[in-house]
């Protein structure tokens, strides 16, 4: 039996077989690239050239060049030629037109800007002085108001006294309730009108004694009753706190008083001492 290896099979050639070259048909033969001669090897190449000049224009100048800086100087016994870095290639030239002269995108904005502003301003400035002028004729007319109201300003009509009698009171010195406010003063007391008006009537009339009537320019009449003495006409007028008569105790009375009433209009009487407080003065 011995020792026998297993069978592999025909062993494989090292030797490398050997090559034959077929030509192509109808392909031409790549050639070796052409060597650059010293003379263009020492010029940049066209990227260079191009990228130094949009530099040179960048930087705000124009581009320009003579023949003589493009090309050198070519001298007929030298074997080499300046580099085209070294001949002067551009010269960077200021522009003719000055950057003052050039209105940027910026400075349009700004221009716009200060014009926008401008007219908010007018626009505020007029607005302002309208309501200056408004305010000014609400101040004229308050005032006017107000010096009318002072101008007919309510006043008391006897500087001293005291209330005997309020409107509505009940008793058998009158045939129905008290119609007005009896002020109790010293016979010959000053009667003072209360407000601005027109004398309408004067003279005696019954229980009310010696009386006077003044209208008001809304029609309101102020009637002052019991007087001892009577010093306007009919027709006059008078102003608030102008004296038009004096205390007494003529008519339906038992004593020196002021009876006084307020008739709205010229109609039924209210009670004097709310009239008052509501024209600013306190009885």
């Amino acid at each position: 039996m011995g020792n026998h290896r297993a069978h592999r099979g025909p062993r494989r050639s090292t030797s490398a077989a050997p090559v034959v070259a077929v030509p192509v048909v109808g392909k031409r033969r790549a050639t070796a690239p052409a060597r650059r001669s010293p003379l263009l090897r020492s010029l940049p190449s066209a990227p260079i050239l191009l990228g130094v000049t949009a530099l040179a224009i960048s930087a705000g100048g124009a581009v320009t060049a003579s023949d003589a800086d493009l090309a050198g100087q070519v001298t007929s016994g030298s074997t080499s030629i300046a580099a085209a870095g070294t001949m002067g290639i551009a010269q960077v030239a200021p522009t003719t037109t000055t950057r003052d002269a050039v209105v940027s995108r910026d400075s349009r904005r700004d221009a716009q800007a200060d014009a926008a502003n401008q007219e908010l301003i007018e626009a505020a400035e007029a607005q302002a002085k309208e309501q200056h002028a408004a305010l000014e004729q609400f101040a004229q007319a308050a005032e006017k108001q107000s010096a009318k109201i002072r101008e007919n300003q309510w006043v008391l009509p006897l500087e001293s006294y005291r209330i005997s009698a309020t409107f509505g009171a009940s008793s058998y010195l009158w045939s129905s309730v008290h119609t007005g406010l009896d002020m109790s003063a010293p016979s010959g007391t000053a009667i003072r009108a209360i407000a601005n008006g027109v004398i309408t009537e004067t003279g005696y009339d019954g229980s009310y004694g010696n009386k006077t009537v003044l209208t008001l320019e809304d029609g309101t009449e102020l009637w002052f009753c019991h007087q001892t003495s009577i010093d306007v006409s009919v027709g006059d007028t008078v102003r608030g706190g102008e004296v038009i008569g004096t205390v007494g105790s003529t008519g339906n009375s038992t004593g020196p008083h002021l009876h006084l009433e307020v008739r709205p209009g010229g109609g039924d009487p209210v009670d004097p001492f709310t009239a008052l407080l509501e024209h600013g003065v306190t009885p």
